[in-house]
């Protein structure tokens, strides 16, 4: 059963603290004058405020306060969706966007934390704009329900089934017995690295405000940048360094730096997942960074190693920035990039993707399926540094796999109708449903969605929504035994 009051209700109070989170950028818009982006943010609020007012007036408090598997997949799903379409509006209200379509991609590629953008020319709209479009990278790294459950108690909610729905990887980490305290450490850690990855940016030379938007895309994996180059723009390697840095610490287990807090060191080191995702980014760095200096691509080997490891890192976690246009390089460097399209960050980070662990299982999988095929009647566990895979996990993590290809190819296939070629089409599929960014042909490191019809936006749009939500999240509504009482 699903308990439709208590639903929208709750989407009536999460779509109000989405409004209050606006006032920072409306309050840019004042600061620097741009009244056309002003004015978006008002109609904004217009249109925040009819809704709830709707809901909140109209549907009376629930009977029960009880929440079900059901309510946790509709509200999050929907929490998205419909954050997506008031947050839209300030762009497409402002001018700044050529119609609503772009603007609704532009801000669910913000939300999903994808970064892929339709903006062919990104330093001539209002900073105020710029501003919320990398904010709502920020606040989808960690999660929109994520946030919000710290404010549930007080709702008489618990937010447990939400958290679960929102949240990442084919396990949850519960930090704390009470899933309000899990919420606030995770958010306590991404604020305070959010802060020094800021303090460090305003020591390479970057103004608050670009330093401030850098942050917000680099801790949550994401991407957008106020530059038309990306992190290029600034030819600074410190700045390179320091948000590869960054990058990687986003696409790790957030729950990794709360043992580490707790003084779990020893636990950190012998995770196993942390462990293969570090041992991919340097070896994947150290091949394509030979192959670049081999084939004389850039001067020295230093250089091609801030490249290569600041590219692959991008990629890795799915963040999407770029210092260079690697279309150019060397087409053995480009297929680790390629390669990595299909890995993705850490179970429990900010980065998209399939996840490391799922990689790792799938491996251990198939080498324990060759050993059973020697061994009939051996039994072989399935193990990722400490932690053992029971069967009903292998069957889920199988599962998932084979529907994130498929959905890839029927997206390919799907934005070929709008006539782009295969590769831009393969490229822009699973780079949305990665919630990767950039990817190769038209949406490469220099291009973007913007030659693509409105319907296939939004079908991307969808495909990001998927990604982010790990897919069964938002399919499941799609089940007509879901809707059954």
């Amino acid at each position: 059963m699903i308990n439709w009051r208590l639903d929208l209700r709750l989407l009536a109070y999460i779509e109000l603290f989405i409004g209050i989170l606006m006032l920072i950028p409306t309050g840019l818009a004042y600061h620097y004058q741009e009244a056309d982006a002003l004015q978006g943010f008002l109609i904004a609020y217009l249109a925040i405020a009819m809704f709830c007012s709707a809901i909140l007036l109209v549907i009376r408090q629930p009977k029960s306060k009880a929440m079900y598997a059901r309510d946790g997949y509709l509200v999050v799903t929907l929490t998205w969706i419909i954050s997506t379409a008031f947050s839209a509006i300030p762009l497409a209200a402002s001018g700044a966007y050529v119609d609503y379509s772009s603007a609704y991609f532009e801000i669910m590629s913000g939300f999903t934390t994808t970064g892929a953008t339709v903006l062919p020319e990104i330093e001539s709209l209002p900073k105020a704009i710029l501003f919320w479009r990398s904010q709502t990278n920020w606040l989808g790294g960690m999660g929109i329900v994520v946030l919000f459950v710290a404010l549930l108690p007080a709702l008489g909610v618990s937010g447990a089934l939400l958290v679960g729905a929102e949240s990442v990887g084919p396990t949850k980490d519960k930090l704390t017995p009470k899933i309000k305290n899990t919420a606030l450490i995770l958010w306590s850690i991404y604020i305070g690295f959010s802060c020094m990855e800021t303090i460090l940016l305003l020591l390479g030379g970057l103004s608050l405000y670009d330093a401030v938007t850098v942050t917000f895309s680099t801790m949550a994996a994401a991407g957008f940048c106020v530059k038309n180059s990306s992190i290029g723009t600034f030819g600074s390697a410190y700045v390179d360094i320091v948000v590869t840095l960054f990058m990687l610490i986003s696409g790790a287990n957030f729950a990794l730096y709360y043992k580490a807090l707790s003084g779990k060191i020893s636990s950190v080191l012998k995770d196993g997942e942390l462990r293969v995702y570090l041992g991919i980014w340097a070896v994947v760095s150290l091949l394509a960074a030979m192959k670049l200096f081999s084939t004389n691509t850039y001067a020295s080997f230093a250089q091609s190693l801030r490249y290569s490891t600041f590219q692959t890192a991008s990629i890795l976690t799915t963040t999407g920035f770029a210092t260079a246009n690697y279309i150019n390089w060397p087409a053995f460097s480009q297929v680790l990039l390629f390669l990595l399209f299909f890995v993705g960050g850490s179970a429990g980070s900010a980065g998209g993707g399939v996840k490391v662990i799922r990689i790792v299982a799938l491996f251990k999988m198939g080498r324990a399926q060759i050993k059973h095929r020697i061994h009939p009647r051996g039994v072989f566990q399935v193990r990722v540094g400490q932690t053992t895979f029971r069967e009903d996990l292998l069957v889920s993590i199988a599962t998932f796999f084979g529907v994130y290809i498929l959905t890839g190819v029927v997206g390919t296939v799907v934005i070929s109708l709008s006539g782009a070629d295969p590769l831009t089409s393969f490229a822009a599929s699973f780079l949305c449903l990665g919630n990767i960014g950039i990817g190769f042909g038209d949406v490469g490191p220099t291009g973007n969605f913007a030659f693509l019809p409105a319907w296939i936006k939004w079908f991307c749009s969808f495909l990001m929504l998927v990604g982010r939500l790990e897919l069964f999240t938002v399919y499941v509504l799609f089940s007509k035994h879901f809707w059954k009482h």
